[in-house]
């Protein structure tokens, strides 16, 4: 039976799952707040789900929210916008302790995020942020960051795409160690496309961009993986009409198939 969380009205909906507290947590706006950045602990028992106090990781507007959960530190990472702070792209650590979650200091990564999405890299022990640079012309970026105590510090970032990009999302596939990035790639008649990316030290650099929508207009884009299979999931909004879909991808070396 679903449970409410929050008795407003909430955008930006994110989830992780923390393999250490065995909770899982959930980051999202509350307009019912001011839409201030807000995160809540779930426990899971049998088919029902129950919820501690939400708080409030960000005192100002929040858009564009995405969670992963590091395992190498047992902590949450809640990336963002601050729409307080000149939209800078903004990340958090969150440590969750019985059902509640605290915070470390917000760190920008990036002067105006958009679509942001982050992946934790299991191979080399770093977060991967994916977004759209708006101070860059929409380019695509993704930024390397790790994790210390309840901090986290930044590589520089690295742009995926040169051109205009949107509906960006990010995982890691355990098989291959690689992380996947995918989204829309506007002058590409917005046709989903993925790419490789491979995470050295606190950079990351890519293969060659795949097109998984070869149809047009996509949007909504989540990757995942299934450990069992071996493969990449993308679910979106497109195919040949606006209807959900998904693409099964296969990586081999820094490329990867559909």
């Amino acid at each position: 039976t679903p449970v409410v969380f929050e008795s407003a009205d909430t955008t930006h909906i994110t989830t992780t799952f923390d393999s250490a507290s065995n909770k899982v947590v959930i980051a999202y706006t509350d307009v019912g707040n001011s839409s201030y950045g807000t995160s809540i602990v779930g426990t899971v028992s049998g088919t029902s789900i129950s919820f501690g106090t939400a708080v409030v990781f960000e005192s100002a507007g929040t858009i564009f929210t995405s969670c992963t959960f590091d395992s190498a530190s047992n902590k949450v990472v809640i990336a963002y916008q601050d729409q307080g702070n000149t939209n800078q792209g903004t990340a958090i650590v969150g440590t969750v302790s019985a059902t509640a979650i605290s915070f470390g200091t917000a760190v920008v990564f990036a002067v105006q995020a958009q679509n942001t999405s982050c992946s934790f890299d299991s191979a080399s022990n770093k977060v991967v942020i994916s977004y759209t640079d708006a101070n860059n012309l929409d380019y695509g970026a993704a930024i390397v960051g790790t994790v210390s105590g309840t901090a986290i510090s930044f590589g520089t970032a690295v742009v995926y795409e040169a051109a205009s990009t949107e509906a960006t999302g990010c995982g890691f596939d355990s098989n291959s160690n690689k992380v996947v990035i995918a989204y829309r790639d506007s002058p590409n008649s917005d046709r989903g496309t993925a790419i490789v990316g491979t995470v050295s030290g606190t950079s990351i650099s890519y293969g060659t961009a795949v097109v998984y929508n070869s149809h047009g207009y996509t949007n909504y884009s989540s990757v995942t993986f299934d450990s069992n299979a071996n493969n990449v999931v993308i679910a979106y909004q497109g195919g040949a009409s606006p209807s959900g879909s998904a693409s099964v991808g296969t990586v081999s070396g820094t490329a990867i198939s559909f």
